[in-house]
Order: structure tokens, then C-alpha cells, then sequence
């Protein structure tokens, strides 16, 4: 039996719905590059990784060290150091080194950055409640699986 014709009733080949989401998946990336040149330029403005530093201190609820801000943001200790450095600059969080010892360094969330987290997860939870309205929660647990799946296909990219 033939494959549909795209846009037919029985709607597009697997193949085809793969490439769409590749397509999805490219606007993702880009949309997110986009974000990172507007935290850059914008003061305020966060990229991903900054909201997910920001998300990672806020939940730990006390000092993570850079090692550990780097495995809850899914980058480098040298990206961490620099990432960072930035939410320093911004006043979002502060650095440290503890007493015991010099070689660590403690990263702990300041208020400005605890309200600016706050401020920021409360735009993104209304952004998708608005966005995702018309999805029941089968079909945002798909979602994530998809959205988990492309992360550990660009890992081994």
C-alpha cells in the first residue's frame, strides 16, 4: 500500500513527521541562541543556563560548589566558572571560598537573584500553562519524553 501524499486525510508519512520535528528541533536550538545574544546584550535578560544556575541554587537551598552547579546546569566546571562570573556581575549570586578549604569555591543565590528567579519561573510557569492549555497531561508527559529523547540524541551528536 502506498505511503499518504503529505497534507492527505491519512495525514504525513513517519519519515515526514520525523523531519518535521528535526525542523522543531533546529527552531528550538535557534530560538535559545537567540535568547543567550539577549542576555548578553539586555541587562536582566537570562539566557537558559542562567535561569537553570538560578533554578539549581534556589531549589538546593543552600551553596552548591562549582562542581555541583555544573552537573545541575549539564555544563563544565570552566562554563560554570564562567556563567558564574556573570550572575556575580548581576548581583544573582555570590562566591565564596570556605575556610577549609581554598581550592573550592561556594556559589550561594543572593536576594536580588532569589527574586529574579522567582520573577522569571513565575513568566515561564504562566507562559506555558497559556501555551499549553489546550494539552492534557498525557500529552505534556509525551512532551517531555520527546524533549528528553532529542537531548540524548544531541549528546551523541
Amino acid at each position: 500500500m502506498p505511503e499518504p501524499h503529505p497534507g492527505s486525510a491519512a495525514g504525513p508519512t513517519r519519515d515526514q513527521a520525523l523531519d518535521v520535528l528535526a525542523r522543531a528541533a533546529y527552531s528550538l536550538s535557534a530560538a535559545d541562541s537567540r535568547l543567550r545574544g539577549r542576555a548578553t546584550r539586555i541587562p536582566g535578560a537570562l539566557s537558559l543556563t542562567h535561569a537553570r544556575a538560578l533554578r539549581a541554587l534556589a531549589e538546593a537551598g543552600s551553596p552548591l560548589s562549582i562542581r555541583q552547579l555544573a552537573a545541575a546546569t549539564e555544563t563544565t566546571d570552566a562554563a560554570t566558572t564562567q556563567l558564574v562570573n556573570g550572575l556575580v556581575a548581576a548581583d544573582y549570586v555570590t562566591r565564596e571560598r570556605p575556610a577549609h578549604d581554598k581550592r573550592s569555591v561556594l556559589v550561594a543565590l543572593t536576594d536580588t537573584g532569589r527574586r529574579r528567579h522567582d520573577e522569571r519561573q513565575a513568566i515561564l510557569t504562566k507562559a506555558l500553562d497559556t501555551a499549553f492549555a489546550h494539552h492534557d497531561t498525557a500529552a505534556l508527559d509525551a512532551a517531555v519524553d520527546v524533549l528528553r529523547q532529542l537531548a540524548a540524541i544531541y549528546d551523541r551528536l
